[in-house]
């Protein structure tokens, strides 16, 4: 009996917008399956934009049915206050794949970046090109999403040499009959 292809989601945590993707790896081949983006509302408290952040994230999660996630490290930048308002972003997009008992891997943008263009220093339009290039039949609305597809694809690339994936695997693997 053929193994049915692994599900991967990939996050692109932001505050105001969260993009995610989901990709079919089956082998070598790469599929797309959807993307979206999670949007948290202006001018809220920040708590409730972090509940709208893991509420979108945990009903993909639920509807698409992924079996691991990934997700991108947050580059810090000049504006002490917006890193630590993404680093919260970043939080829920770590969490409600864990609570869903997804396995979690994380990877920094430059290496996204290689994975998917071959360089680690690519604009936006390059990687939304190498997308379109990858995935053909990906239909994406904003960066965010596009973003979210390749860091699904750079964990496909990556997810066997990870280590620490493996033995999170092990310890984290869902019980035989839960999904």
């Amino acid at each position: 009996m053929a193994k049915p292809p692994l599900r991967i989601l990939g996050i692109d945590p932001g505050l105001r917008l969260t993009g995610w993707g989901l990709v079919d790896c089956d082998g070598p081949r790469l599929s797309f399956v959807a993307c979206g983006h999670v949007k948290s509302t202006s001018g809220e408290p920040l708590a409730y934009r972090l509940r709208e952040l893991f509420e979108g994230l945990s009903s993909t999660i639920a509807t698409f049915g992924p079996r691991e996630a990934a997700v991108e490290e947050t580059f810090v930048n000049e504006n002490a206050k917006a890193t630590l308002k993404l680093g919260q972003a970043r939080g829920m997009a770590l969490l409600a794949p864990a609570l869903s008992g997804l396995i979690v891997a994380e990877y920094p943008p430059n290496l996204v970046k290689k994975a998917v263009v071959g360089a680690g220093h690519a604009d936006k339009n390059q990687v939304q090109a190498m997308i379109g290039y990858l995935l053909p039949k990906a239909k994406f609305e904003t960066a965010d999403e596009a973003d979210a597809l390749a860091i699904a694809i750079c964990h496909a690339h990556h997810r066997r040499q990870n280590v620490l994936l493996e033995k999170a695997q092990m310890a984290h693997a869902p019980k035989a009959g839960a999904r």
